[in-house]
């Protein structure tokens, strides 16, 4: 027996606004922190410049951080879906990651073992709150609109994004060479001004979205550790929830190899064009700007085309272009030449073109979950979701020791491998047959 939901509390804009502003604050966080400016700051002024392991101390931190939330993800998504309180665990998440963001502050050059720490705290904790608004995905939209709304909210995640940098442009002002001290100062403050800025941003969200979770009647007054053991109980049952979409796995295991290209791309994105193409400082951060306007572009125009096109094609689509862009950047001095281009202003013409698939790509992904699965299994749903995406990070990590042993460049091509390899296994697919798709 379980309590029957509230026909009568509609969805209205204010509350899709809302969801959707989740992803317009945490974006500052993967924006900020992960590919664009803690990255480089990490590879370039916390490891010691004589390391051999600069590459694979950042993936260190991302690979350890993803297997956390790998092992949590499920058992708090079916916990969230069986008490009802999803809209809790979401903020206890993000509170967690804002602390510790800002705690980034306090690691000088050559603390790489603290530095580590904290992002491994800070980036559990926001891939565990990722899970957690998608799971009001399905709640908040309709087969017809899922596309359109997914897009929506990963399009404003990517102006988020923007703004954080904008704030990053008129903070981080001084050289790594010409004031090293002030620089290093920067941005540590940096990592204090995004947190508040994530913090803020998710406001609207805690406002505005409504906990919609069918409470599971004998668990309504269960203690955690009840709570916990059920849920536990149910994750573990794979065989049972492989039976009960088999489509959905079906659908993992290419998303798991074309996402660890993605992963690549977004954790490296900064150390790459600091380091091999020497962009650096304000140059770094427009680019960054760039790139984040062509991925809010393409998240909002793949989701129409996903609504009217289908998943299938959108997906498929998103990868061939994510493939043109690669290979744009490996043969990045042939282009120039080509084009007569300097090279820094050849690749962030690739970036903007390349970046417009990042956005459609990961929206229509998230989209399909909720094409699939029922609602009372939302949570759980996009918690599998979540570590399916996290094993493509791990997988995706690889390119950290293989570019530290053959260098950056030569290891752009396992990212390509990646998109060929997903391609491929995403006609296998019978996105036909998806449960909740649209007439």
């Amino acid at each position: 027996m379980t309590s029957k939901p509230d026909t009568k509390n509609q969805v209205t804009k204010r509350e899709i606004f809302g969801w959707a502003m989740y992803d317009f604050a945490n974006s500052s966080y993967t924006t900020v922190v992960i590919t664009y400016i803690y990255s480089a700051f990490f590879v370039s002024q916390i490891v010691p410049a004589d390391s051999g392991l600069r590459d694979s101390y950042w993936a260190i931190a991302i690979v350890i951080s993803t297997l956390l939330s790998v092992i949590l993800a499920p058992v708090l998504g079916a916990m969230a879906d069986l008490s009802g309180r999803k809209k809790k665990y979401l903020t206890v998440l993000t509170f967690t990651s804002v602390v510790f963001t800002a705690a980034l502050f306090f690691v000088d050059p050559g603390q790489v073992w603290l530095g580590i720490g904290l992002l491994i705290f800070s980036n559990t904790a926001w891939m565990l709150s990722e899970n957690f608004i998608a799971s009001f995905l399905p709640e908040i939209t309709t087969p017809e609109n899922i596309g359109k709304i997914s897009g929506i909210g990963w399009g404003i995640g990517y102006i988020g994004g923007l703004l954080s940098l904008v704030l990053m442009i008129g903070l981080i002002t001084a050289s790594s060479d010409e004031t090293p001290e002030l620089y290093i100062s920067q941005n540590q403050l940096a990592m204090v001004v995004v947190a508040v800025f994530y913090l803020l941003a998710a406001l609207p969200t805690y406002v505005l979205l409504k906990e919609r979770a069918v409470v599971k009647e004998q668990y309504r007054d269960a203690g955690i550790a009840l709570v916990f053991k059920t849920s536990a109980q149910r994750v573990g049952d794979m065989m049972a929830l492989i039976r009960e979409y088999p489509v959905l796995f079906r659908f993992f295991i290419p998303f798991t190899v074309y996402s660890a290209g993605i992963a690549v791309i977004v954790k490296f994105f900064g150390i790459y064009a600091s380091e091999e193409l020497n962009i650096s400082g304000t140059f770094l951060i427009i680019t960054g700007a760039i790139l984040q306007l062509a991925s809010m572009i393409g998240a909002i125009t793949f989701g129409v085309i996903q609504d009217k096109k289908g998943a299938s094609f959108t997906l498929k689509a998103s990868l061939i272009w994510w493939l043109l862009g690669i290979s744009g950047v490996y043969f990045l001095e042939y282009v120039a030449a080509f084009f007569a281009m300097d090279i820094k202003h050849m690749f962030i013409v690739i970036a903007f073109i390349a970046g417009s698939a990042l956005g459609a790509t990961q929206s229509a992904s998230r989209a399909v979950v909720g094409l699939i699965t029922k609602k009372e299994d939302a949570s759980l749903s996009y918690g599998l979701w979540g570590v399916f995406g996290k094993f493509a990070i791990v997988l995706g990590m690889i390119f950290g020791p293989i570019s530290d042993a053959v260098g950056r460049h030569n290891a752009l091509l396992v990212v390509m491998v990646y998109f060929i390899v997903g391609y491929l296994l995403l006609r296998l697919v019978p996105f036909n047959t998806l449960a909740n798709q649209a007439e």
